[in-house]
């Protein structure tokens, strides 16, 4: 019998959320004409896998044998996650549009935050980390107590949207404004 953990359902859904993520950003990139790709990696009615898809192992336990292969899959962003018990916690998980040459004000998340490029090219710096511009497909981790310093659109001219994930004990507020 295999047991799977919280957090192995946490990284999960993670992983499913991101992989829907990834798909509007290829839906909206104009991938929109191809079919989607099959388990074995082949394009329904190429007859063959022409289009092959790396394929990637997630672990959900810790003996030999515990995994599941999943066609389709390429790492895009890995990070330790927190010490925390997380009785009690729910993951709300909303897109935050950036308009135009849009930049946000100081703030910080109750809990932790992966945050995820659906579109466009977002500045970001997180207290501890560099200042960064992630583009479609990058993610980025918001620690708990971390303080979103810089949140802005890269351009003055394109939009940008994040798939924001938010990790945090049920009831409290999620955003406030100022430092940790």
């Amino acid at each position: 019998m295999m047991t799977i953990t919280r957090r192995d359902t946490l990284v999960g859904a993670m992983a499913l959320l991101c992989e829907l993520g990834a798909a509007e950003a290829q839906a909206r990139s104009g991938m929109t004409g191809q079919p989607p790709l099959r388990r074995n990696g082949a394009r329904p009615g190429s007859g063959s896998q022409e289009h092959p898809v790396p394929q990637a192992e997630t672990h959900l336990g810790s003996q030999p044998g515990q995994s599941v292969e999943r066609a389709g899959v390429d790492l895009v962003f890995k990070h330790d996650l927190p010490n925390i018990t997380m009785d009690d916690w729910e993951v709300t998980v909303s897109t935050v549009d950036f308009a135009p040459g849009r930049v946000g004000k100081v703030h910080h998340h109750a809990g932790f935050v992966l945050a995820y490029v659906l579109e466009g090219n977002v500045v970001t710096k997180v207290s501890g980390q560099e200042e960064k511009t992630y583009r479609p497909g990058e993610m980025f981790f918001e620690p708990p107590g971390s303080t979103h310093e810089v949140s802005r659109n890269a351009s003055e001219s394109q939009p940008a949207k994040l798939l924001a994930l938010i990790f945090a004990k049920k009831g409290v507020p999620l955003t406030m404004p100022g430092p940790a």
